[in-house]
């Protein structure tokens, strides 16, 4: 009986968990944005898409600046949100993109996914803004695409700040095994809040939970809840293709731009790691390493480390990251 009793409760509160979770669909319809949300549309590989975005203006006296901050792979714009307030009360413009295939945006069934693709949408919405300037802050797989971004457009990019971006290693050089799209996608279709809730308390926050995380769970969950699930899945299916077959690791010379990693110390993020043998996976995602090594690679860069904190320490301790977040930007 009382081995039992653990099991009967955890399958009983299985359904109550589904229950609970929210449907948002395949573009977020019905979440609650922290700015007002709008849309930039535009053509892309031959189809109109539409790309979700928070344009938020300065509420302390204006300093001159724009910040653009990419959301990483399970993230959204709508997770800057702390960063966001803090910044724009500090007098930066802050622009927070959904990007094509995430979020509120659109997904496009036969969209070939790179991070030059989703770069060069971003300047495109940039430059419907009027913004020529601006500091680029990517978190996670945001970390990869900014990276991307100011090889791409140096001119334009003033700063570059790296949130325990993934890619700083190449797991496929490694010696971790390719998935096929068909076994991103099938995996992807199992996702749930629960497992969404459990990956994100062993790796974005160090084995913590606190409620208000609820709400980045109900986020992700929500829309791969009700109808467009196969949609969400495909969409991800795709993207995890592009983390892993598109590398920036042996780009981090070229940088041109001042740098700034910012690096949890407890992040274990390795893409794929499930699949790798017993015996590397122990190798991977070696985030307080890692972040020295790609450090001395950077001209111009600066490492932050922030010990106990997990691959999010924008949501985990947003107090510690936005003050040193502000206090590199003046810098």
């Amino acid at each position: 009986m009382t081995t039992w009793l653990p099991a009967m409760l955890f399958a009983v509160s299985l359904p109550l968990m589904a229950a609970q979770t929210p449907t948002y669909g395949p573009q977020l319809g019905g979440f609650q944005y922290p700015y007002p949300a709008q849309n930039f549309s535009f053509e892309s590989q031959g189809k109109q898409v539409q790309m979700g975005y928070m344009d938020i203006k300065p509420t302390g006296e204006a300093n001159g600046r724009s910040v653009v901050m990419l959301h990483g792979k399970n993230f959204c714009g709508a997770t800057w949100e702390g960063s966001i307030k803090a910044l724009s009360a500090a007098g930066y413009r802050v622009v927070a993109p959904d990007q094509i295939g995430f979020c509120r945006s659109s997904k496009p069934a036969d969209y070939q996914y790179s991070f030059e693709q989703l770069a060069q949408n971003t300047h495109a919405l940039l430059a419907n803004l009027g913004i020529e300037h601006v500091a680029v802050v990517g978190h996670s797989m945001g970390g990869m695409l900014a990276t991307r971004y100011a090889l791409m457009y140096p001119d334009q990019v003033d700063q570059l700040l790296l949130v325990n971006p993934i890619g700083l290693e190449d797991w496929k050089a490694k010696g971790v095994p390719d998935r096929s799209f068909d076994d991103w996608y099938a995996r992807e279709l199992k996702t749930n809040a629960e497992s969404i809730r459990k990956y994100q308390q062993s790796t974005y926050y160090a084995n913590q939970w606190r409620p208000e995380f609820d709400h980045w769970v109900d986020m992700q969950a929500g829309m791969f809840n009700g109808k467009g699930k196969e949609e969400v899945a495909r969409a991800s299916a795709l993207t995890y293709g592009m983390i892993f077959n598109q590398p920036v690791f042996y780009d981090f010379e070229k940088l041109k731009v001042p740098t700034v990693l910012f690096i949890g110390q407890k992040d274990n993020t390795a893409i794929a790691k499930d699949a790798a043998p017993q015996a590397l996976r122990k190798e991977l995602g070696n985030y307080p390493e890692l972040g020295k090594a790609v450090a001395r690679r950077i001209p111009d860069a600066t490492l932050v480390e922030f010990a106990g904190l997990g691959h999010a320490p924008q949501i985990q301790d947003p107090e510690q990251f936005n003050r040193v977040l502000l206090g590199s930007l003046k810098r």
